[in-house]
């Protein structure tokens, strides 16, 4: 069971929780990591490299921050990019991605109450998932329950720890 983890976080040097998350990953041997700001920053992205990794995967778990209820431009370059008709899915058909899994696991600055029809935002986080569900249904992928951790700025170093081990719970257990 082997998972391909997407890291989109354009800086992780200014992040504590996905940098901790990634480091986390780490420590799992069958997570094969890509972090696309380390790799490709903005230069053009190995299609054929990222394919690859992929492929050979049986889960697809793609980490990032929330930025104005969406992913980082860079996961989203990636997703254009690697993503191409004719390998990841043909006309009317799904392609190399079948049969796999999708995770996502995001953060966000807000804190959960904010993310509801009473909310801040007005809306739950789960309509903004949408596209990335229709990604998943398109491509003939199994979409698994994301995990969307609210209020990072809040968390202290206990509560990252215990996310940390929720996470490599997560990444070893793929239900």
């Amino acid at each position: 069971m082997k998972t391909a983890l997407i890291v989109g976080h354009p800086d992780l040097r200014s992040s504590r929780i996905n940098a901790a998350l990634l480091e986390e990953s780490k420590s799992i041997e069958e997570v094969y990591t890509r972090v696309l700001s380390e790799l490709y920053g903005t230069d053009s992205i190995d299609i054929q490299a990222e394919q690859e990794a992929i492929a050979g995967a049986e889960h697809i778990v793609l980490q990032y921050p929330t930025f104005w209820y969406t992913m980082p431009s860079i996961l989203k370059r990636w997703l254009d990019e690697v993503l191409t008709r004719g390998w990841a899915y043909g006309t009317g058909t799904p392609g190399a991605l079948a049969g796999k899994s999708l995770r996502i696991v995001t953060t966000t600055g807000g804190a959960f109450d904010g993310y509801g029809p009473n909310g801040l935002h007005g809306w739950e986080y789960e309509a903004m998932l949408v596209p990335l569900k229709a990604t998943a249904r398109r491509l003939g992928m199994a979409w698994r329950e994301p995990l969307v951790i609210h209020g990072v700025r809040e968390l202290d170093d206990a509560g990252i720890q215990r996310l940390r081990s929720s996470f490599h719970q997560l990444l070893c257990s793929h239900r």
